[in-house]
């Protein structure tokens, strides 16, 4: 997909490279034993050791550890059987030990990729630089009271796994579907929620402009993103800002900037750091972390069907466009739904029906695939119902609007309110017959070549019959008595 920011001197290219902070699913923090549950009362989740105490030594977390093979797994990255965690020291109120415990030149996880699906049909690969774990700082609450920033610890040690990708994307769009993509992975794994309203995934954007064949200019990073549109949103200002500072002869500064969503600008926070500015060593309180190659099989045995797999086998067994399959596949839960209710049946009348009617549904309701109203089965019979000539196609989406309302099964609405599709073809004559007798200058229209007015003729004796007449049916009828 080409995109270019037009310039005065000529197009610019964009490079978006993409840091993912994805809070990593475990009963406990990376080097302690203290709860993290999400929207715990301030400071209540807080162990000696998140809180800074001298002389407290951290342990690490085996899961924790077990998590993030099991994502680079998932990428299929290289997973590092030694790694090693060091300091990244900085000073700020939010971290009390004065630094974080992250890891630096030798992560757990190396080089893997994402492959993008986009929406014009074609796919493109992402390349994923690195995995590695470290530990979450505190929170500052600044609007709590009216001179004072207050400290939540709560979060202080919750492992993180950050996702580092290659400066390989070109466009906000592909850095959305790098988003999704990556946040799918994640919740098939059960590695990380992804959920970015409570902040378990957060991301810091990368930007430079280019012009073409050029190498790499100075990029600045947009910091804690939280949405996938907002990051779209700041790629194409931050780009924008670029461009018009390099045409009025300016320079970009290496510096970490703020995405204000409400204005939908970024602006400066401070001047880039280096990793030298960090004076990062190994932790002398932490062994090297190395484990053998049995420990990364029977990691690799548990991992479930991911996205990319099961939309290939979602266009192979029930003859899905890939896009389709792509769409059910984001969820693990739409993809459980789908393949219940398809069972048996035509995959691609079934997948028609959940992507444009009960999506469609459910947004209106503003509810999640699990909470449908309609159940899988219910689906798969209102799809039953159409294929046997039970009820026509739009008598179907009447039954299906019930279905959302009172969630019963298709059949005894059907059954309750004779909503049964007229198949009778001398009760059909017999309305055809009263339509074509009260319109006799209309059907003397036909007779005389007028053949697209059938149409409304069509649409008369539906009406007179509530929509029950069988299309099929009424068309060969409408067109024996009005073109003989």
């Amino acid at each position: 997909m080409s995109y270019h920011i037009k310039g005065e001197t000529g197009d610019w290219e964009l490079v978006i490279g993409l840091e993912v902070h994805a809070q990593v699913i475990s009963q406990s923090k990376l080097f302690s034993g203290a709860a993290t549950t999400f929207g715990a009362e301030p400071n209540t989740q807080v162990s000696f050791i998140d809180a800074g105490f001298p002389g407290m030594l951290p342990v690490i977390n085996g899961v924790c550890v077990e998590q993030a093979v099991r994502t680079g797994l998932g990428l299929k990255a290289q997973i590092n059987k030694r790694s090693v965690f060091a300091r990244k020291n900085y000073f700020y109120a939010d971290l009390p030990q004065g630094y974080q415990i992250s890891q630096y030149d030798q992560p757990i996880v190396g080089e893997g990729q994402i492959v993008l699906d986009l929406p014009d049909g074609s796919s493109r690969t992402v390349g994923i630089e690195r995995l590695h774990l470290e530990q979450d700082a505190g929170k500052s609450v600044h609007d709590q009271h009216p001179a004072k920033s207050l400290i939540d610890l709560n979060r202080s040690g919750v492992a993180l796994m950050e996702i580092v990708s290659k400066p390989d994307m070109r466009t906000p769009e592909e850095a959305g579907a790098y988003l999704r993509k990556l946040r799918s992975i994640l919740r098939y794994l059960e590695t990380c929620d992804g959920n970015m309203e409570e902040g378990s995934m957060r991301c810091d954007v990368n930007v430079s402009v280019r012009k073409a064949g050029e190498p790499y200019r100075t990029r600045c990073e947009i910091k804690n993103v939280n949405s996938v549109r907002f990051v779209m949103q700041a790629i194409e200002y931050e780009a924008r800002r670029h461009v018009e500072v390099y045409e009025s002869g300016g320079q970009i500064v290496q510096e970490t900037r703020l995405f204000d969503s409400s204005r939908g600008e970024t602006r400066s926070m401070r001047s880039k750091e280096h990793a030298h500015d960090y004076r990062y060593f190994p932790d002398p309180d932490l062994l090297p972390l190395e484990f053998d190659d049995a420990f990364v099989e029977r990691i690799k045995a548990t991992l479930p069907e991911l996205p990319d797999d099961k939309k290939v086998r979602f266009v192979s067994s029930y003859g899905l466009t890939p896009y389709d399959a792509g769409v059910l596949v984001m969820e693990k839960e739409t993809a459980a739904y789908f393949e219940e209710a398809a069972e048996g049946r035509d995959g691609k009348q079934v997948a028609n029906w959940l992507i444009t009617t009960l999506f469609g549904g459910l947004n209106k309701k503003g509810l999640s695939i699990s909470q449908s109203p309609v159940s899988p089965s219910q689906l798969g019979q209102l799809v039953d119902l159409v294929k046997d000539n039970t009820i026509s196609g739009r008598l179907a989406k009447d039954v299906f609007e019930i279905m959302m309302e009172e969630g019963k099964d298709p059949a005894l609405i059907v059954e309750e309110r004779g909503m049964k599709q007229v198949t009778d073809s001398s009760a059909i004559e017999a309305a055809c017959d009263a339509v074509i007798a009260a319109n006799p200058e209309k059907a003397q229209e036909v007779r005389d070549g007028k053949e697209k007015l059938v149409a409304w003729f069509i649409g008369q004796v539906m009406k007179a019959t509530q929509g029950k007449a069988n299309p099929g049916v009424l068309q060969e009828v409408l067109k024996k008595k009005l073109l003989g």
